[in-house]
């Protein structure tokens, strides 16, 4: 068991990890998923090789390299490698399947790949696809024709590199037409100790130091989970890293660390509260003061039995990985069930109708989104970047309204896109893998809903002419999606229609085919 956080609170400016690296070099600061502990002295050390070797590797500033990563601290060195370097760090999703981890390593730039052993096949696959030169590649653990990341550190001095200059997380996200989208943010030329992201956490009410011990419980490669674990380290929190997920491991974590805070998603609400009664007892996780979730709607019951359980610590928020957002603590949701929050202190909620019109409060419009802490782009793709933007504020899609004290209200969320477990699948992508079936001639995907994901994938295809619908059919065509899609994306099953229900300009009515699946849920459609 590790040493748990004590004394008198610390609440002073904490100056960025590297200032507390210097100042406390023995302070533990993480605790890797096998219970290792790393204190702040020797992870700075390991970031300080990493910049060097990577730096020996070719790598300048303003360039990307990708990571095919779990939770553990090879993320971590990662992470603030390149934010003391200038580079930027493109985190990649490890379900994805080559060919989709190649389209993101191309598309970035990314000039070295870091891929853990475990997932050598699809890493290996699309650095061979990317046209990644094998001195460019590095592995965690043995990956045939990659170099080992150890080679990354060996040799390399454990003092701070020269010319530090802040770099970036360039996290890619999915848009309609399905292709992943970088969001890159010009770098901004400043000493990395302005990264501490004291603000950020403090819109949760989150302090510095004070005893706070972070849990990360999802995986870094999203946005949310490593920018909350990320500013955790900066303001003086320790980090304790879980792997793999599962409910009674975490309130073990939770009890014996004295975990504060941690940030989830519904479906692991779902899975605690699925645990009997003498499991849950087990384990005290009076420690809590914030479980923040966001990524997906929660269903009213699963809120307000976390909040019977572990009190008013669960609050929520909403954002993208653009920007957001608006933040609800508990007291906020209980007054105004259903809301997702009022705007952040960093940021303006406003909602538009489709001409560009502000909409005034209970009006039903396209939720709009503006920060002030600097813009965005998608990579290569300013178009979406203008299309997605009224003057300074920005859309990821989602449909709400305001009511008169500020409260935003969602209604319905990214045009068709279904959150599964947390995570943004976007049917375009699905449809795209289906449609290259020479069996299909016209098909859809949209999400039905599922008790402990939220939703699933459901496909519905129109046979091309002389193939019969039926089981043999609709096992083909998930064999084929089994080889071109990542498991969380691809259908659970096909359903067959004689036609697609299209406008005469083609525009597919996909609601028709949604509805009888949610008819019974509270979910809208």
């Amino acid at each position: 068991m590790s040493e748990r956080p004590s004394g008198t609170p610390r609440t002073e400016s904490p100056g960025g990890f590297w200032a507390q690296a210097g100042a406390d070099p023995e302070r533990t600061v993480l605790i890797a998923p096998d219970g290792e502990e790393w204190t702040a002295g020797r992870l700075h050390a390991d970031v300080n090789r990493l910049v060097h070797g990577l730096r020996a590797a070719g790598m300048e500033r303003g360039d990307a390299f990708a990571v095919v990563l779990p939770n553990g601290v090879e993320f971590f060195t990662a992470y603030l490698a390149a934010s003391q370097a200038g580079f930027y760090l493109v985190p990649v999703n490890h379900h994805l399947v080559g060919p989709e981890i190649a389209w993101i390593v191309a598309d970035s730039g990314a000039k070295v790949l870091i891929a853990h052993e475990r997932f050598a096949a699809a890493a290996t696959a699309a650095a061979d696809e990317a046209g990644l030169p094998g001195a460019r590649r590095y592995s965690v653990g043995d990956v045939d024709g990659f170099r080992p990341y150890a080679e990354l550190l060996d040799g390399q001095p454990a003092a701070p590199p020269a010319d530090r200059t802040l770099g970036w997380v360039m996290n890619y996200t999915s848009g309609t037409t399905g292709r992943p989208r970088g969001i890159r943010r010009p770098l901004p030329g400043r000493p990395p100790e302005e990264t501490h992201l004291g603000g950020f956490l403090g819109i949760f009410g989150i302090r510095p130091f004070d005893g706070n011990v972070h849990l990360v419980c999802s995986p870094l490669y999203h946005t949310a989970v490593l920018q909350f674990a990320g500013a955790s380290l900066h303001i003086g929190h320790r980090l304790v890293l879980m792997d793999k997920w599962t409910p009674e491991e975490m309130l073990r974590l939770i009890d014996t660390h004295a975990c504060t805070h941690t940030h989830m998603v519904p479906t692991q609400f779902h899975r605690l509260l699925a645990l009997p009664e003498e499991v849950r007892g087990r384990y005290d996780v009076g420690s809590m003061r914030h479980a923040i979730h966001g990524a997906a709607p929660c269903p009213d019951h699963v809120k307000r039995a976390m909040i019977d359980w572990w009190g008013h610590c669960v609050e929520e928020y909403y954002a993208a990985s653009e920007g957001g957002g608006a933040f609800a603590t508990a007291e906020d949701w209980l007054k105004k069930p259903g809301t997702v929050g009022r705007a952040w202190p960093i940021s303006e909620l406003a909602v538009f109708d489709d001409d560009g019109n502000r909409l005034p409060p209970g009006e039903l419009g396209t939720v709009y989104m503006k920060m002030s802490t600097g813009g965005f782009s998608y990579h290569k793709d300013e178009a979406k970047t203008r299309k997605n933007r009224i003057g300074d504020f920005f859309t990821v899609g989602d449909l709400g309204l305001l009511d008169e004290d500020g409260y935003l209200f969602l209604r319905d969320r990214k045009i068709d896109m279904i959150i599964s477990g947390g995570v943004n699948i976007y049917p375009a992508e699905i449809e795209s893998v289906l449609l290259g079936h020479p069996a299909v001639a016209d098909a859809a995907a949209f999400g039905i809903p599922h008790a402990d994901w939220g939703e699933e994938v459901r496909a519905v295809v129109e046979p091309a002419e002389g193939h019969t619908p039926g089981p043999e059919l609709a096992a083909a065509i998930l064999a084929h999606c089994e080889q071109r899609l990542a498991g969380y994306k691809r259908p659970r099953s096909v359903d067959f229609i004689g036609a697609m229900p299209r406008d005469p300009n083609g525009k597919l009515y996909k609601r028709r085919l949604r509805e009888p699946y949610w008819e019974g849920h509270d979910r809208p459609v």
